[in-house]
């Protein structure tokens, strides 16, 4: 088999992140077990489209979500164009496959009041944790960033006198991304802080745990569930929808949406406009309550 090449690729030549190399592995894997319990072949790369199916099928059996599905195949799709490119093997076995339906995912933002209330409303403690908190919360929201881009954040690519960070998103790809003066506020507070820990051991980086080490995604997730739980009723409360939250806030104001892809670190404004709904439904209430034919 080829996954190790495969995997290499990924990381050096497209630069995924390692979170992203370790989805493929996994759903390679995956794969890899299937068709040596089910049908003793050893070695993937042989086979087949009819074999595919039968995965797909043991996994709708197995109740997996067909957005879950579509995942795992789109990433036996990638190793297998990866196969075809070396010439391994003659023909791509998923070249015509079709992914399965997946109902329209609608995420819903924050409204602006959850946000004043997030950060200004509710008390964060007087402490490092709280300092630290409050500015992943203001980060999130004013800059549209990433859970794994704020993860990594630098000290270095925090400019203050330029009132910008500068980002390493997806592929390695860099933006630049304005600093707001509120923001700028809670990060020299944070830095106080940040600056009595007694041990600090990922001294590079931003965003630190109590103990010095470099902080987690999975802990931000916690930070934004927390303190969103107090202010909002949703069901969904996380880094990503602080992101969605962004977007839509500018858009509803009259952002470019060019403008707002540049600062979501989109490479296509497909990937932009599923955030357009939100500024769509903002438009036609301001028709329906401002346009002179509407009778009121």
């Amino acid at each position: 088999m080829s996954i190790p090449s495969f995997l290499e690729y990924l990381s050096l030549e497209r630069k995924y992140s390692p979170h992203t190399v370790t989805a493929y592995r996994t759903d390679l894997a995956e794969w890899s077990l299937f068709c040596s319990k089910e049908f003793s072949l050893d070695d993937i790369d042989g086979a087949n489209y009819s074999l595919i199916r039968s995965w797909i099928v043991h996994l709708v059996d197995s109740k997996v979500s067909n957005r879950t599905i579509n995942r795992k195949i789109a990433s036996l799709k990638a190793y297998y164009k990866f196969l075809l490119r070396i010439g391994r093997i003659a023909a791509n076995p998923l070249a015509k496959h079709t992914a399965l339906k997946t109902a329209k995912k609608v995420e819903i933002p924050f409204s602006e009041t959850e946000m004043e209330n997030v950060l200004q409303q509710i008390s964060y403690s007087n402490d490092f944790e709280g300092a630290r908190d409050k500015l992943i919360v203001a980060l999130l929201y004013t800059s549209g960033i990433r859970r794994a881009e704020l993860v990594n954040l630098k000290m270095a690519h925090v400019n203050f006198s330029g009132k910008s960070l500068k980002v390493l998103g997806k592929r390695s790809k860099e933006r630049i991304l304005p600093l707001l003066s509120s923001t700028q506020e809670l990060f020299h507070s944070y830095f106080d802080y940040r600056n009595t820990l007694e041990v600090i051991t990922d001294k590079d980086f931003v965003f630190l745990a109590k103990g010095g080490n470099k902080i987690y995604e999975t802990l931000v997730y916690r930070i934004i569930n927390r303190y969103f739980s107090e202010v909002s009723s949703k069901v969904k409360k996380s880094p990503h929808i602080l992101r969605h939250t962004f977007a839509t806030h500018l858009l509803n104001k009259g952002a470019d949406l060019n403008s707002v892809k540049e600062l979501l670190g989109h490479s296509s404004l497909a990937s932009t406009q599923v955030y357009t709904h939100n500024s769509i439904a903002e438009l036609k209430k301001v028709h329906f309550t401002s346009h002179p034919r509407n009778k009121k």
